[in-house]
């Protein structure tokens, strides 16, 4: 291994024995192939060599040989097996693994969904389970999976992920390591066959692994790391002075779409600034109960739950007067900068749209509190 990765490894060791709680790990990545479980691999190995109890309690190779040859002389907790639909699957032995307590377990797919009747729909919240526990856990995931990137993600890959890890889960996160290649490197791989089968090189060319879409991608993976850095710094260092405490306002109404952007990005706005964020719905005499239809009230509720999940507490209000409503919230909580999305409003409802947001804008320059219109 090379000296940056030993240097990896060793800081894991120290955080391990700094600590009775469980320490978390993640290896990220711009797409499948960089090498995240290879890496975790190699780390496992030389724990190992250190004396430290690892053992894998789930490693998805996909059948790369390189990779698979890692497992080699690696201690391995049995797979959970069950029948769904007619199918044996397996998946993460989670009680195996809490019963065992090694001092240190590899669990790939971090984004992965449990199969119907599990515990735990995630196996985040697998992992979560076992760190609280006190076991170290190493993961891994790709960019495309973490929940306030999917707008981002969906229009650089034109793909809606559906398995998506709150980034509140990569907050939690001790180290957070960027695997990087470059858009060549990694289309190197795919067409010697170390990502996919061949025959299934020529679709993955055309589709994922063009050039473009890595290097934005490949942007964003280097981003988010050096934002958790970034994180950890301001937060194990002492301050040299006391920085503005920013504070986010999500104003949403039941427009699906535009709340799910606004939600994201002021979630990661949030997760930026590592400040605390709340989500506004003014319900209006026009989106009362009785009057909203059932679709709309299921995406509500659907984007509380997302709101939720990124680390946001929930306001819900009644008033006819939306500007009022939100300066009132805004100034009650200290809010430092609202978010609202772009209106899409028919022509006939302009007028009455725009009379509203003047009606912000003014009330906004008296209470100093910034404005970000998200689209």
């Amino acid at each position: 291994m090379s000296e940056e990765k030993e240097n990896s490894v060793q800081h894991f060791l120290d955080l391990i024995k700094k600590s009775r709680t469980g320490k978390f790990k993640i290896y990220i990545g711009m797409s499948a192939g960089v090498g995240k479980t290879y890496r975790m691999l190699q780390e496992a190995h030389a724990l190992l060599r250190n004396g430290v109890d690892v053992k894998i309690g789930y490693i998805e190779t996909h059948n790369r040989k390189e990779t698979h040859d890692q497992l080699e002389g690696l201690p391995v907790i049995p797979r959970r097996r069950l029948f769904y639909r007619g199918k044996e699957l397996e998946e993460l032995d989670v009680q195996a693994v809490i019963a065992l307590r090694p001092e240190v377990v590899i669990i790939d797919e971090l984004a992965h969904t449990n199969i119907e009747g599990s515990k735990n729909e995630k196996r985040w919240q697998d992992v979560v389970e076992i760190l609280e526990t006190g076991i170290n856990v190493i993961s891994a995931v790709n960019i495309q999976h973490i929940e306030s990137l999917n707008e981002e993600i969906r229009d650089i890959t034109g793909v809606e992920v559906s398995e998506r890890v709150p980034d509140s889960i990569l907050q939690m996160a001790d180290e957070v390591v960027n695997i990087d290649l470059t858009a060549d490197e990694l289309i190197a791989r795919l067409k010697e066959g170390k990502i996919y089968a061949r025959e299934k090189v020529p679709i993955a060319l055309n589709n994922f692994f063009q050039s473009e879409k890595i290097l934005q991608l490949r942007e964003l993976a280097l981003k988010e790391v050096a934002s958790q850095v970034e994180r950890k710094v301001e937060t194990e260092l002492p301050a040299r002075s006391a920085p503005r405490h920013e504070r986010f306002l999500a104003c949403i109404s039941s427009n699906d779409v535009t709340a799910k952007t606004v939600i994201r990005k002021t979630a990661r706005l949030a997760n930026y600034y590592h400040s605390k964020w709340y989500l506004l719905y003014v319900q209006t005499p026009r989106e009362s109960g009785d009057k909203i239809g059932l679709a709309a009230q299921r995406h509500l509720i659907n984007n509380f739950k997302l709101a939720t999940q990124l680390g946001a507490e929930i306001i819900r209000v009644t008033d006819s007067r939306v500007a009022k409503a939100i300066v009132e919230e805004a100034e009650k909580r200290q809010i430092t900068t609202i978010c609202i999305g772009k209106p899409h409003v028919s022509l006939l409802r302009i007028i009455a749209a725009t009379n509203v947001f003047n009606q912000l804008l003014k009330k906004l320059s008296v209470a100093d509190i910034d404005l970000v219109i998200l689209s």
